[in-house]
């Protein structure tokens, strides 16, 4: 008589096979929890940080607003001179009045010319106007006078004089809005090195920087029919927004370099 299987009685391979399907599944369920719980375990470090950090930081400014503040070193110079203040009156001027806001430069540009020599004929000494400048300088005075103007010139200060009937000097400042403009006239004299100028490439101006004053003095002497030979020397230098030029010439043909340089730094150093 044949007898029923029962739950013991089960193969022992079943058995096994079942275990293994079991344990495969446990594992697999195990393997996929892992990088869930390592990424929230990052995250939760990260959060850390930055609340770590927030908080010394707040830490921080509260200290420091709470501590005195340290006072500064007392000044070398305790009370600076300062002019006083003036109500308008019959005797003030805009300069009197805005005496902390003027600059040397702004007051009468004449003044700012150097002296002529004593026992010379002054010819000249005054302002003058961008159009009779131009059309003095320029060969094309039209022209001379629209790039002053592009410049921005403001005005313009010269002084004329003679000497012996021989060496004529004369000497010019001009002022523009800014530095933009001076600087682009010193720049314009590259015809200097022409044969009808100069006819070099002229030198360093001493005594100033080499970017802001050049000398020419001619290599040879101009010759006319019916005129005594002439020489001539020329500087140009510019300090912030003013261009000084100075012209020199000998009507005998002789040069000496060091009058139009002593002549050159006494107005530098008007400037």
């Amino acid at each position: 008589m044949e007898h029923a299987q029962t739950s013991s009685e089960r193969p022992a391979g079943e058995e096994t096979r079942t275990a293994a399907e079991t344990g495969t599944e446990t594992g697999t369920g195990t393997a996929a929890a892992r990088p869930r719980a390592g990424r929230r375990t990052v995250l939760l470090i990260a959060g850390a940080v930055v609340l770590g950090v927030l908080a010394g930081t707040v830490t921080g400014y509260a200290i420091q607003y709470h501590r005195e503040p340290t006072p500064l070193p007392p000044l070398a110079q305790q009370q600076i001179d300062q002019p006083k203040p003036q109500a308008p009156n019959e005797s003030t001027s805009s300069r009197s009045i805005n005496a902390n806001r003027w600059y040397k430069t702004d007051d009468d540009l004449v003044k700012t010319l150097i002296e002529a020599p004593s026992g010379v004929e002054v010819r000249y000494s005054g302002t003058e106007s961008p159009d009779e400048f131009s059309a003095d300088f320029y060969k094309e005075p039209g022209s001379g006078l629209n790039s002053q103007l592009r410049n921005d010139i403001r005005r313009i200060a010269r002084l004329e004089w003679a000497q012996d009937d021989r060496n004529f000097v004369e000497v010019r400042l001009f002022q523009y809005k800014d530095r933009s403009g001076a600087d682009s006239y010193q720049h314009a004299h590259r015809y200097m090195s022409e044969k009808d100028h100069a006819g070099n490439e002229g030198k360093d101006l001493p005594g100033v920087p080499a970017e802001y004053g050049h000398l020419w003095v001619d290599s040879a002497q101009h010759e006319e029919p019916g005129y005594l030979p002439t020489k001539s020397a020329r500087v140009v230098a510019r300090r912030g927004d003013i261009v000084m030029e100075i012209k020199y010439m000998n009507n005998r043909g002789v040069i000496d370099e060091k009058d139009i340089v002593e002549i050159a730094k006494r107005q530098w150093e008007r400037l």
